[in-house]
């Protein structure tokens, strides 16, 4: 069977500045004790996965030993554990009035992921701390702490209720610049905390009390052009987990812009036989809106774009073929300036399966039957799989210092990818990105320090579409590392199983040593769907 590959080049350029650190090493997995002598707590209790963070132990080691040695195990960790603290005497560490130990890790939980080859934390992870000798294999009992991952970056020490948030947006699809759009986020479980509402990677105002499970923002400030909303909630209550909405496009037009709306009817009804003509007609109020309707299938139009002519644009079509189908028609004003784009609500249409016809004979003489025959034949066509995207630059925003001043960090988005697959056989297909270093001509960023998180945008009912786990970077490694983590990999953005189109995108994050030199630096994403 032979396998179609598609590729498109994507270039991401940002202004640097950079720099390397002290690199930390893993060590051997240690031997626990049989005997559990306590419990330990993490410090911080909530924190990121980049944060220092150190384990208080219940109690001492009662059972004997003169040194300390401290494993973590969990998804994505050798069963055995990973060593997260050498092999030290008891009294390199601080002891605490109830004779326990506080003892912080070497590294932070984004290393020690890294270097066990771990895309994405999360879930529960288990630390045990054990009482030992100096030398030898002899233990004397361990001390045990839990954290559990909420999302690929943050933690928590409870095993906490997951939440999610969506997001609602009035008015839908868009608004002009300087008038009111109202954000409301909707939390369930309903929990308490807060929600940051948030346009791409800038947050709108300040964060929202969550009441009864939901929180609402209303602003003015919206900027004219396209934009990426969503709603960050973070729990107050140790019991639930934090989450974040989906982003919802919306378009803000120019501010003397009149407001449109565009509304769509389907005849005959809500469905019919596959070769029946289906009329699609919109309707644009104010009727004096000069432009033209784009009519849709599920993100995919359906025909050129037809002239609206007193408010009102008309298509007839007799090839949708039988399924379900998602119909929506979109309002593009002749004249940006004096009325606003809009679209209308999707319609739900049913195809069925087209009704039979013909018929055979029968005749003959007296006593006898007559019979006829005929070959029906058809023909599927091949389709194709077609990969495109919506820029061939992404221009990230320049690096800043972190708070403590050992990386320099930005984010931003990806342009849209859009796939269509039409092959007959529904295959299926699997979308995949991979970066080369970042140069200036001169100087260099290694391709391991670029991250992302995958994001569906859009996608038709028909089809069934799996994201690919968050990628982190690396921890700002140098230019001559030959590792293969972040994206110098390649990496699954998205899988997709069924026929039709579906928008994907990803958030980028990328990090970098002090020391790099100033400049604008540009790599390469190659985005493959195969």
């Amino acid at each position: 069977m032979s396998t179609l590959r598609i590729s498109r080049r994507v270039a991401l350029a940002t202004a640097t500045l950079l720099a390397s650190g002290a690199t930390t090493m893993i060590g051997a997995t240690a031997a626990h004790a049989d005997t559990q002598l306590g419990t330990m707590t993490a410090t911080p209790a909530t924190g990121a996965d980049n944060d220092a963070m150190s384990f208080t132990t219940s109690g001492a080691c009662t059972g004997g030993g003169t040194n300390l040695i401290m494993s973590v195990s969990g998804q994505g960790f050798p069963a055995t554990g990973t060593q997260v603290v050498g092999n030290s005497p008891i009294s390199t560490y601080q002891q605490t009035a109830a004779g326990g130990y506080v003892v912080p890790l070497s590294n932070t939980m984004r290393y020690f992921a890294q270097q066990a080859g771990i895309t994405a934390l999360s879930g529960e992870y288990d630390f045990t701390l054990t009482c030992r000798n100096a030398f030898g294999a002899s233990t004397f009992g361990d001390y045990v702490g839990k954290i559990y991952f909420t999302s690929p970056t943050s933690y928590t020490s409870s095993n906490q209720t997951a939440t999610t948030t969506t997001l609602a947006v009035t008015p839908a699809n868009s608004a002009t610049a300087g008038s009111a759009v109202t954000l409301t986020a909707t939390v369930s479980p309903a929990a308490a905390g807060t929600v940051q509402f948030m346009d791409g990677t800038t947050a709108i105002g300040s964060p929202v009390t969550v009441a009864n499970g939901t929180a609402t923002l209303t602003t003015s400030a919206l900027t004219q052009g396209a934009h990426q909303l969503s709603a960050a909630f973070t729990s107050s209550d140790p019991n639930f987990g934090s989450s974040t909405s989906t982003a919802t496009s919306y378009t803000v037009s120019p501010p003397s812009a009149q407001a449109t709306t565009t509304a769509l009817a389907v005849a005959p009804g809500t469905s019919s036989p596959a070769g029946t003509s289906v009329t699609l007609t919109a309707t644009v109020d104010p009727s004096s809106a000069a432009g033209t309707i784009t009519f849709t299938d599920g993100g995919t139009a359906i025909g050129s774009p037809v002239a609206v002519s007193n408010g009102t644009a008309t298509l007839t079509t007799s090839t949708l073929p039988q399924g379900d189908h998602q119909l929506a028609a979109a309002f593009t004003p002749t004249d940006a300036t004096k009325f606003a784009a809009s679209t209308s609500a999707s319609v739900t249409y049913t195809v069925s399966a087209p009704t039979g016809g013909g018929g055979g004979g029968t005749g003959g003489g007296t006593g006898g039957t007559a019979t006829g025959t005929e070959n029906i034949t058809t023909t599927v066509a091949p389709g194709a799989l077609v990969l495109s995207v919506a820029g061939s630059t992404v221009a990230l925003p320049p690096l800043t210092l972190n708070s403590a001043s050992t990386l320099f960090a930005t984010a931003g988005p990806i342009q849209t990818v859009t796939v269509t697959d039409t092959r007959a056989g529904a295959p299926g297909w699997s979308l995949s990105g991979q970066v080369a270093d970042f140069s200036d001509g001169g100087d260099t960023i290694n391709g391991e320090n670029l991250g992302w998180i995958p994001r569906l945008v859009n996608k038709v009912d028909g089809l069934n579409v799996t994201l690919g786990g968050a990628v982190a970077p690396a921890n700002g490694v140098a230019a001559g590392d030959s590792g293969a983590l972040g994206l110098k990999s390649s990496r699954t953005l998205a899988t997709a199983t069924g026929l039709g189109t579906a928008q994907l995108g990803a958030d980028l994050s990328l990090v970098a040593p002090t020391s790099t030199k100033a400049g604008t630096y540009t790599a390469v994403l190659t985005l493959t769907a195969m």
